[in-house]
């Protein structure tokens, strides 16, 4: 049976915790970690905040030596060692995979833990991508109690397991920038 992929998908900031937050869409109401900084309207790099907006996954990643292939609407792209992601302003491919090794500063996309093994790459400072605006912000797994991130979305491993599967090309993932508001439960998204 072929599962239908959400339309949208909201994350919503704690009130009480701006580095936690809940992602809430059709069936799902879960914890999630966000930017050591809480959210934030005017992204820029290095500021460990979570970018607010309304944003569409671009592509799925993952680590094929750790994971099966997913199923996914999404391309599908398979890290390996030699894969980066230029974090660094002065770099013509900032904010766009790179391969390794690279004179740029960038992300090392393979990592030893297991955060980044699979990921949604959000389409954020993509359109079009402005230096020194905010890289590699991606939904991926979070660290044990939803630590803090330096400005992505993380969610438990399973999570982004099912999310990868129904999350399309067309699905909405809005980050809010005010605390958690009361959800009727009928408004959650996936309409």
């Amino acid at each position: 049976m072929k599962r239908r992929t959400a339309r949208l998908i909201r994350v919503f900031r704690s009130p009480l915790n701006p580095a936690r937050g809940r992602l809430v869409g059709p069936g799902l109401d879960l914890p999630c970690g966000l930017g050591r900084a809480g959210t934030t309207h005017r992204k820029r790099e290095g500021d460990g905040a979570t970018p607010v907006g309304r944003f569409r996954a671009l592509a799925a990643y993952w680590r094929p030596d750790r994971l099966p292939r997913p199923r996914t609407a999404l391309p599908l792209v398979p890290i390996r060692r030699d894969l980066g992601w230029s974090d660094d302003p002065a770099d013509r491919r900032y904010n766009r995979p790179v391969p390794l090794p690279s004179p740029f500063g960038h992300e090392c996309m393979w990592r030893e833990d297991a955060l980044y093994d699979l990921l949604l790459d959000l389409s954020v400072n993509r359109g079009p991508i402005v230096p020194g605006h905010g890289s590699a912000i991606f939904l991926h797994s979070a660290r044990p109690g939803f630590r803090p991130t330096e400005g992505c979305v993380a969610v438990d491993r399973r999570t982004v397991a099912r999310l990868v599967e129904r999350i399309g090309p067309g699905t909405v993932i809005e980050i809010v920038g005010r605390g958690m508001r009361r959800i009727r439960r009928t408004g959650s998204g996936g309409r």
